[in-house]
């Protein structure tokens, strides 16, 4: 064998790991045609699996070292990877389907295939657990029974041009109890598992050829613990079923009836099944020698095999539909017991010879490279065994998450952060997390501002470093250090764009630019005030008399002050690009008289006409005017007196009247500014105003619709027309689209 070490990474090591059993086969594919080349068999030493489950872990595993040991005798190295196939009395199947559309028409491949073939089987995995919640299940094969490509029926998609495809299927699985005994068996034998199959699938590889599906076949794996089936028609596999009724069945009646233990009953049942053999000796545990008819065996044994045969043709009816098949094969030692076929073909209805065991006649397939080998149904199934991987890998593995061991279903593309989220690592401590973020609004639109990203997650594969779209295999050992989080967000008024902007006035016909002044939850702040969630901000686009005179450090005292060319006192609203003069004694106050040191301006512009104020000045005038809160001019502007006094009072026509002359209550009128889509109105004429007023001074033609309907909104919220209006109230009117 010393050629295979050329070709041993092709070679394939399948493992049956029967009730009664174990027979392992290496070999490889080549044209078709799969090449064994090594095979060994080991009995178990006592019942360490019954019914197809594994009892007794460590000492199956122990028979599985031995096989392997054999065969790396016959081949003269270590064998690492093995296939193995279930079987159970809990085997469940779920017939599933999936469809896939693509963005565009597209070629399909198999890796397409592959995808749609997993949505199936993963709908189906939610299914079944889904309806068990104390038991888990884990699919250990499947077999698609139908493809679609867009609404039509197909038998193969590869190569086809589709915008849809679809794909029936039936996924089979076991309980995890079954799964993790096989793996842990295996695994304490020094193997990894390569592929997990069902058993019947590997067996239905071997003596079903895919040109016989055509055909409504029945095929019966008897082993020594279960009786497994399938069922094709129409050219694919239809059904899958098992029953736990299979050879140790048979040979726990012998083992009553003559008195001997489990093995010595199980060499008087493989003695009856030979036709050559008349008399059968044996000791029973009394010690007495004993001699039987090989006849007198099948009658005492008729009982059970009409049992299971009975119980084998109704799972049959079952699965096909409440109907007979037309055929049954039957593989395995289990199915060589006298009249077993008969029986399958009386209680199924159908003639006898349509019932047959498929032995030498099937593995044509296969050649067997191996001395004093004799073709056997017996090797069925360990042969489907290393074909079934080369046409469907989907087997678990098992890898280590920050010391928690997990299983996982391999579908060829595990990555870490599979790994990670099976685990249930928090998705939000993968990937980088941004710091505490401040909620705020500024002139009553919601602003927001993010803190810092911090460092993503560290991911260590088998003690270097990766990331989570890394590959993993069996085995695998993966560290993940959470991310980090970043810097809480934090800004100042000074940052706010909306402080950066300036307000012209023009003071005794001067240009004069200030910087907008921002309440804070109703106080007066700084540029260098730090902003938190929650605050309330509004940037002002506008003085009063009392704050502009202020900041230009002038006293009001004994001065007439005329906005826009009407009387005008200390809490009037000055907006961009209003005009203020003042006048005393008839002698106007000129440019000249105002401070000019670098105190109060930051510099003086090019223009002669223009000065620019530093944020020094709104710090002068914050600490003149937040000294006592019930004297603050800065109080809320949308607040009115409950009755004006004669200083606020607005004349319409200040030049009328002056501060000696006497008020008549009732012609009392009061000026008030609002703001109209972002431009200052002056409403005028009345003591008191409402939102339908603004038509009085704002043009806005009703009679001339521009879309569905007008949307007029008070202060950000739709309001009624006969809403009050305040003393700079923000109005937004618009047709709506």
């Amino acid at each position: 064998m010393a050629e295979l070490t050329t070709i041993k990474n092709n070679l394939v090591f399948g493992l049956d790991i029967g009730t009664r059993s174990i027979v392992g086969v290496v070999g490889y594919l080549e044209h078709n045609i799969f090449n064994v080349v090594a095979m060994a068999q080991k009995e178990h030493d006592t019942r360490a699996m019954i019914d197809g489950q594994i009892h007794d872990i460590y000492k199956v595993g122990d028979t599985i070292r031995k096989v392997k040991v054999n065969l790396e005798n016959q081949l003269d190295f270590v064998l690492t990877d093995v296939c193995i196939a279930a079987a159970g009395r809990v085997l469940k199947t779920i017939n599933a389907s999936a469809e896939y559309k693509f963005e565009e028409e597209t070629r399909v491949n198999q890796e397409h295939i592959y995808s749609l073939n997993l949505l199936a089987i993963e709908t189906a995995h939610a299914q079944i657990n889904g309806d068990n919640e104390e038991i888990k299940f884990y699919c250990v094969g499947s077999t698609p029974i139908n493809y679609k490509l867009n609404t039509f029926d197909i038998s193969n998609l590869e190569g086809h041009k589709a915008n849809k495809i679809g794909v029936e299927l039936i996924a089979t699985f076991l309980p995890e109890e079954v799964v993790d005994g096989l793996y842990e068996a295996v695994e304490y034998a020094g193997l990894h598992v390569a592929s997990l199959t069902l058993e019947p699938i590997a067996a239905m590889n071997v003596a079903i050829p895919e040109q016989y599906r055509l055909l409504n076949i029945g095929l019966i794996d008897v082993g020594a613990g279960t009786s497994d089936i399938c069922i094709t028609k129409d050219g694919s596999i239809m059904a899958y079923g098992m029953i736990p009724f299979a050879g140790d069945e048979i040979t726990e009646v012998i083992a009553k009836t003559y008195l001997v233990d489990f093995n010595t009953a199980e060499k008087i049942k493989i003695s009856a099944s030979n036709k050559d053999n008349e008399k059968i000796t044996f000791q029973d545990i009394m010690g007495l020698k004993q001699e039987v008819q090989s006849e007198d065996v099948h009658k005492a044994i008729y009982s059970v095999i009409n049992k299971m045969a009975k119980a084998t043709a109704e799972k049959i009816r079952k699965l096909n539909g409440g109907k007979s098949v037309n055929a049954v094969f039957v593989v395995g030692g289990g199915g060589k017991m006298p009249e077993y076929t008969s029986l399958i073909a009386k209680h199924l209805g159908i003639a006898s010879e349509r019932v047959a065991i498929r032995g030498e006649e099937v593995l044509t397939s296969i050649n067997f490279r191996v001395d004093d080998f004799k073709k056997d149904s017996l090797y069925v199934t360990p042969v489907g065994i290393c074909t079934n991987y080369y046409l469907q890998k989907n087997s678990f593995v098992f890898v280590t998450v920050n010391n928690e061991r997990i299983k996982m279903y391999d579908n060829n593309h595990l990555t870490v952060v599979d790994a990670v989220m099976q685990v249930g690592f928090p998705n939000e401590k993968l990937f980088p997390r941004r710091g505490a973020e401040i909620t705020f609004t500024i002139n009553g639109k919601t602003r927001l501002v993010r803190g810092l990203p911090g460092e993503g997650a560290i991911v260590k594969l088998n003690g270097k470093l990766a990331n989570l779209s890394t590959s993993i295999e069996q085995n695998d050992i993966i560290e993940i250090t959470e991310s980090t989080i970043g810097e809480a967000a934090h800004i100042t008024i000074g940052q706010l764009d909306e402080f950066k902007a300036t307000v012209s006035f023009n003071v005794n016909d001067k240009n004069i630019l200030c910087p907008r002044f921002a309440y804070v939850n109703g106080e007066l702040k700084s540029e260098y005030y730090e902003i938190v969630s929650g605050d309330t901000i509004i940037m002002e686009n506008y003085y009063t008399i009392e704050q502009l005179f202020a900041f230009l450090d002038l006293d009001l005292a004994n001065l007439d002050i005329y906005v826009n060319n009407e009387r005008a006192d200390k809490d009037t609203k000055v907006y961009e690009n209003f005009t203020v003069k003042t006048s005393e004694h008839d002698n106007t106050i000129s440019y000249k008289d105002l401070p000019e040191d670098d105190t109060y301006y930051e510099k003086k512009s090019k223009k002669t006409d223009e000065q620019v104020f530093t944020p020094e000045m709104a710090e002068k005038m914050i600490a003149q005017y937040n000294h006592n809160g019930d004297d603050k001019p800065y109080a809320d502007s949308r607040s009115t007196d409950s009755m004006p006094d004669k200083n606020n009072v607005m004349m319409e026509n200040p030049s009328v009247a002056d501060n000696n002359t006497a008020v008549d209550k009732t012609s009392i009128s009061k000026n008030i500014v609002i703001l109209i889509n972002n431009q200052p109105v002056t409403l005028k004429g009345k003591a008191s105003y409402v939102l339908v007023d603004l038509f009085d001074f704002y043009e806005f033609d009703l009679t001339k619709p521009h879309g569905s309907a007008v949307v007029l909104k008070l202060n950000g919220a739709v309001s009624e027309y006969m809403a009050p209006l305040h003393d700079g109230d923000v109005v937004d009117l618009y047709w709506e689209p």
